[in-house]
């Protein structure tokens, strides 16, 4: 995967979930608005704000991130 220069991840922007350039817009608005069936083109349309680039990083860092698998550090006892 290519390094992803337009996503960040900072506590202090919408609680440390993944963002486009530093805004309070996240991935996961973007993988929501392309999943509801708006077009990219719609998308930039609503939000002038952002880039083509922009909404390609995201899908490529949701698709990657699909694909992680969570492993617990610790088990906790019952």
């Amino acid at each position: 995967m290519q390094p992803l220069t337009r996503i960040s991840l900072d506590p202090g922007t919408m609680g440390g979930k993944p963002c486009i350039r530093g805004m309070r817009v996240t991935v996961g608005m973007i993988v929501g608005l392309i999943a509801s069936g708006n077009t990219k083109e719609k998308i930039l349309e609503l939000y002038p704000y952002l880039e083509a680039e922009d909404i390609n990083e995201a899908l490529s860092y949701a698709a990657w991130r699909v694909e992680e698998i969570d492993v617990p550090l610790f088990s906790q006892s019952a």
